[in-house]
């Protein structure tokens, strides 16, 4: 039943990774890694965030699912997708150990195909969708890929195949969520997933079907802040975490939350939070350094 996969502390896994050639990254979407696993009793995944998109087939058992503050039931023939820079969590029931076949990919269409076949950032489990067909795909595409003799337009057919397949499908909604969510919304959702990818208002615009002007007025005017600002919060917001929290270099955060250069990342640091990122960790450092004083005294 495991064949060729790898076993280790919480499950049995074998996974294909994808190098996408220029023509794939031409395209709306394309597929980054493939894999098959078969979860221990003891498996649970996350809290984690993931840089691509990830579509998610149970073929066995059942599980649980936590993304965006909401919690779904998994069982057989549910899908269900990790959106990039989302904090999701999942893991299996110990009693019914979940048994899953997936891919990663990304792209600048990628919400729009997960938009065709019921997916989307506020609804992103479906019950019961997976057809026949559907599963048959993906298992035709492991084993093209696991041929290690697969072209870049072998795995593109066979991943639009499976786009196809579930989008003519009559997929409903999770019962957990059949809100009407507004166009400013999904607006507003593309930001926050896109917004270390130097994305423009225009694009997130032409998303929800909109001009730039009226989205621009339409977002101020529920949010209180222009698209613009939005985005510049949540690259901040971001920075401060990877400041505080990690060792990376001002040079290497500055890239990672979608600035082109650390000159411009330190300009519009400083002018939103008042100091400037070197100096912003100096001062995280030292508060620590006396909560840790203050907690060893006290002890």
């Amino acid at each position: 039943m495991t064949g060729n996969m790898r076993e280790d502390h919480h499950e049995y896994l074998e996974i294909y990774f994808f190098t996408p050639s220029e023509f794939e990254k031409s395209g709306a979407a394309w597929p980054i890694r493939l894999g098959h696993n078969i979860a221990k009793p003891n498996y649970h995944i996350g809290p984690r965030t993931s840089p691509y998109y990830y579509l998610l087939f149970v073929l066995e058992g059942q599980g649980t699912f936590i993304q965006n503050h909401q919690t779904f039931r998994l069982k057989k023939n549910d899908m269900f997708c990790l959106f990039p820079q989302v904090i999701h969590e999942y893991y299996t029931d110990p009693d019914a150990p979940l048994r899953k076949i997936f891919f990663a990919f990304d792209g600048k269409q990628a919400l729009h195909l997960l938009d065709r076949i019921g997916l989307r950032p506020h609804t992103p489990h479906a019950a019961d969708a997976l057809t026949p067909q559907s599963i048959q795909l993906m298992w035709e595409f492991y084993r093209l890929v696991s041929s290690h003799e697969h072209t870049d337009l072998a795995r593109l057919r066979m991943f639009y195949s499976i786009f196809e397949e579930l989008s003519g499908a009559n997929i409903q909604p999770s019962a957990q969520d059949n809100r009407t969510v507004s166009w400013l919304q999904k607006g507003k959702e593309y930001l926050e997933i896109h917004y270390v990818e130097g994305i423009t208002v225009e694009r997130a615009a032409e998303f929800v079907g909109v001009d730039r002007t009226h989205y621009t007025k339409q977002f101020r005017k529920a949010y209180g802040v222009t698209p613009i600002q939005y985005i510049q919060q949540l690259r901040m917001k971001e920075a401060k975490q990877l400041i505080e929290q990690t060792n990376y270099t001002m040079t290497e955060i500055a890239q990672s939350v979608g600035y082109p250069d650390l000159f411009t990342f330190s300009k519009a640091f400083k002018k939103m939070v008042g100091v400037s990122p070197k100096e912003y960790r100096i001062k995280q450092s030292s508060r620590r350094e006396e909560n840790e004083d203050v907690l060893n005294f006290s002890i």
